[in-house]
């Protein structure tokens, strides 16, 4: 019965001892603030938009003259050099036109000619006229017949050889249309499209129909939609760089080479009104730059997603801007609480630079390695404090 009692006892000492040493934890000072060490690392503040790819370089193909496609000699993906046959379209209409054109030019030619051997006979017979005339065995009449004949003469040469010229100047031009029905490249590069197919009728009296595009794929140029409350941090020359959409991590940098100055019009919108602000549209604007491509990696049409690098600094002290309690109406002047190694809190000025939404560069004010105050924790009821 004894040694029972002495079970019990022992045990309820225990379980005493264990509960006070509980409360005794629970009841302990603890640390009333979230801190981070002050540390170096890059920052970077940037502007970020969607971007699509583009030759640099590029020519659409058309057509100046109607008629069919008789043959076309490239594909899609075709390495093409300057002057190479891309396309032949039927020239049975145009080359009936010259040779119609030079025959009328041979006729005015040959007119041109037997009007000449009749000025040379008319100014014979005026001359003749004039020698009777001088001995007087000629009426005056007569002189004057001979030399209207002279006059009228020379008239119809200078009359043919107009004629001459504007037949020879409409040779010329439909000449060159049938030179038109074989279509050369302008331009060494890669087809990269193909519009029109062979056996295809083609009419180019009011527009130029496209046959094709021809690019020189080595280097690109992104086409970047830039908001309106960001496009005025963007600026020629800043330093730019993108990825695509392939989930790689490699990075493709260049410079801006231009901020267009308006935005693009809407599709379908020929007029050169802009949007009203009760539109509730965000406008966009267009940053164009470009980059090298010699590797082939990248392609016309492809997303990119941009970031323009408005400020940066490389291992530097960064803290979080959370942080941070502005001091009057200074720029870039802000207080902090560093916590000390005697575990109290107190204020300290800084002086910040580069900024982000999140974290920011710091000039002064702090030495690396502190602890920061980022906030202060919620007090925590100890789980054995018990409520009466």
């Amino acid at each position: 019965m004894r040694l029972r009692q002495r079970r019990w006892t022992w045990l309820l000492l225990l379980i005493v001892g264990a509960m006070a040493a509980w409360l005794w934890w629970g009841g302990r000072p603890q640390n009333a603030f979230e801190t981070e060490l002050v540390k170096r690392g890059d920052i970077e503040y940037n502007v970020t938009a969607i971007g699509t790819l583009q030759p640099l370089s590029y020519v659409d193909v058309g057509a100046q003259v109607s008629g069919q496609i008789l043959e076309l000699h490239v594909q899609p993906g075709d390495y093409v050099a300057k002057g190479q046959l891309l396309a032949e379209i039927d020239p049975r209409v145009p080359q009936a036109t010259v040779d119609a054109g030079r025959a009328a030019l041979a006729g005015l030619q040959a007119q041109l000619e037997e009007q000449q051997a009749q000025y040379q006979l008319a100014n014979q017979q005026q001359e003749r006229q004039q020698r009777m005339h001088a001995e007087g065995s000629t009426r005056t009449e007569d002189v004057q017949q001979a030399e209207a004949a002279l006059k009228t003469a020379a008239a119809r040469i200078k009359n043919l050889e107009a004629q001459i010229v504007q037949t020879q100047s409409t040779l010329q031009g439909n000449e060159a249309l049938l030179g038109f029905t074989r279509i050369y490249a302008p331009m060494s590069g890669t087809v990269v499209s193909v519009d029109a197919k062979t056996g295809q009728t083609l009419n180019a009296t009011y527009q130029t129909p496209t046959l094709l595009r021809i690019a020189d794929l080595s280097a690109m140029t992104v086409w970047t939609e830039v908001s309106e409350a960001d496009v005025r941090h963007v600026k020629p020359g800043m330093a730019v760089y993108f990825k695509t959409l392939g989930g790689d991590a490699r990075r493709w940098n260049g410079t801006v080479r231009q901020v267009l100055p308006a935005p693009p019009k809407p599709e379908g919108n020929n007029t050169s009104t802009t949007q009203t602000p009760s539109s509730n549209k965000v406008v966009l604007y267009t940053v164009l730059f470009d980059v090298d491509n010699s590797d082939g990696e990248l392609m016309p049409q492809m997303t990119a997603q941009v970031a323009f690098v408005v400020a940066s600094a490389q291992k530097v002290l960064t803290v979080p801007v959370m942080a941070l309690a502005e001091v009057g109406t200074a720029a870039n002047q802000y207080q902090v609480r560093v916590l000390g190694k005697d575990g109290k809190a107190s204020w300290r000025k800084v002086t910040t630079g580069v900024r982000t939404r999140l974290r920011t560069e710091l000039v002064s004010g702090l030495a690396e390695g502190e602890q920061l105050i980022i906030a202060d924790k919620a007090p925590q009821p100890s789980p054995w404090r018990f409520q009466f």
